[in-house]
């Protein structure tokens, strides 16, 4: 099938790759699909909570005791409040890499989560300060000023809230798009680890303030055990089964090829490799314990089926951290986190799928058309021919699995490209569109396009998957 400024996929053969790239002779099973009960089920129990956390104000307070001005600002300030402790405790469980919590909701929508809740909890921590500041002020006929003064004088832990206020508006701001894109990714990801310092510093005056939570009882108690529970949950997503999944498969570095003048595949190696509970599509955080490397987790994609001999990860140089890769010995220890996300086969809510990837956003697609039904289509953008990666590798899969592929060459002013990704070219390459899955990886543009002319053609939202990789 070919189509104007478009250059359709050949069915070609040719050898495989040094360690062997060709699909499996047998394909492998479609994974049964995960539903969205889990989700749904947890999102049913974040609510319930946010509402328990404000249930001990509403039995707390008599009625008509809120006429004043001044009682009123108290009383939305220790609401607030209330909710941006609950919020905070929500984020940083989001924050966990719970296994249960990324088999059930996945890296993708846990980053959504995490933002949207972030910006929330951004708002709800400056209205109780503020609500809390002007409410006391009126209630002792201060300025507010003075009544900061106050506060940071007088009050138990009160200083520490303050600080974790500043470093919660730092880790806000720099999470501005416009900001973040602007820093190094490691400096990004070491601000945005100090949200942590603001649940340490925030709990003291919770408790030794907080009108609901300072007297002994159960509304105390239950808290607190709240606190530890996802601090729990903390220590094991972050420390225990990352220790545990690195003890049991032990990866190494086997060889690094390089697929293109900017582009590198790292071959790993380790033990038991074919017990790898891994869908394909999925990512490992990873860590190359080389000097150099050893600081930095970074997150990439598996990008062809696991088996019982390797594992790879196919990465585009675009910094230093990924350049240092090319020079990566074999035996270089590596530490993974993981698998994570729900860009797979198994979270399909239809019977076929559309695959659209833009430059090494082919790399999880090019895994996962091993696991999808026959009969997907694949649309791989790309600025020039050189820039096409594991093309061999997709036009064995084209045969083996009854896919469709079209390589869109060109560049984005290109008029043949931007028709193909419009609602009619959609359309036209694929006509059956609105009853398929939709997966989107790729640079951010590509997948911005590419998803508002799905939503211009008729494609509900629930049935287009992106790949991200946050947290």
């Amino acid at each position: 099938m070919t189509y104007p400024q478009t250059h359709a996929a050949g069915r070609r053969t040719g050898s495989p790759s040094r360690h062997g790239g060709r699909p499996a002779a047998v394909p492998p099973p479609v994974p049964a699909r995960r539903g969205p009960g889990g989700r749904r089920l947890l999102a049913a129990l974040l609510v319930t909570g946010l509402l328990a956390s404000v249930l001990p104000w509403w039995l707390d307070t008599p009625a008509g005791s809120l006429r004043s001005t001044a009682a009123a600002l108290t009383a939305a300030g220790r609401i607030t409040g209330l909710v941006a402790g609950y919020l905070l405790l929500v984020q940083v469980l989001m924050m966990s890499r719970l296994p249960v919590l990324e088999r059930w909701i996945g890296g993708e929508r846990l980053g959504r989560w995490h933002r949207d809740v972030g910006a929330t909890l951004l708002v709800a921590v400056l209205a109780h300060l503020s609500l809390i500041l002007l409410g006391y002020a009126g209630l002792r006929d201060h300025s507010v000023l003075t009544e900061a003064g106050v506060l940071l004088r007088d009050y138990e832990d009160m200083v520490e809230a303050f600080v974790a206020t500043g470093v919660l508006v730092l880790v806000g701001f720099t999470s501005v798009r416009a900001i973040r894109t602007a820093l190094p990714y490691e400096l990004w990801h070491l601000l945005h680890r100090a949200s942590y310092l603001v649940l340490l510093l925030g709990f003291g005056h919770q408790f030794s303030n907080g009108a609901q939570l300072f007297q002994p009882g159960p509304v105390r108690t239950g808290w607190i055990a709240l606190y530890a529970a996802v601090v729990a949950a903390l220590v094991w997503g972050r420390v225990v089964a990352p220790l545990r999944f690195n003890l049991r498969h032990r990866l190494r570095v086997a060889d690094v090829v390089a697929e293109s003048p900017d582009t590198i595949s790292v071959y790993l190696t380790g033990e038991r490799l074919d017990r790898l509970d891994l869908l394909r599509g999925q990512f490992f955080r990873w860590r190359f314990l080389t000097r150099g490397c050893w600081w930095q987790s970074h997150p990439f994609s598996v990008s062809a089926a696991a088996n019982d001999r390797w594992l790879r990860l196919t990465v585009k140089v675009v910094g230093t951290h990924t350049a240092d890769l090319r020079d990566l010995d074999p035996g270089t220890r590596v530490w993974a986190q993981g698998p994570s996300g729900t860009f797979t086969a198994a979270h399909r809510t239809r019977d076929r799928a559309l695959l659209i990837a833009g430059g090494s956003g082919i790399t999880p697609v090019r895994a996962m058309l091993e696991e999808l039904p026959p009969g997907a289509a694949l649309i791989y953008r790309a600025r020039t021919p050189a820039d096409v990666l594991l093309s061999r590798e997709l036009d064995w899969l084209a045969q083996a699995r009854d896919t469709d592929i079209w390589y869109v060459i060109g560049s984005r002013d290109d008029p043949g490209p931007r028709q193909v990704l419009s609602p009619d070219g959609l359309r036209r390459l694929v006509p059956d569109l609105t009853r398929r899955d939709v997966y989107l990886c790729g640079p951010p543009g590509l997948v911005e396009q590419a998803l508002r002319a799905l939503r211009r053609a008729g494609v509900p939202r629930r049935q287009i998957h992106l790949a991200t990789f946050e947290l």
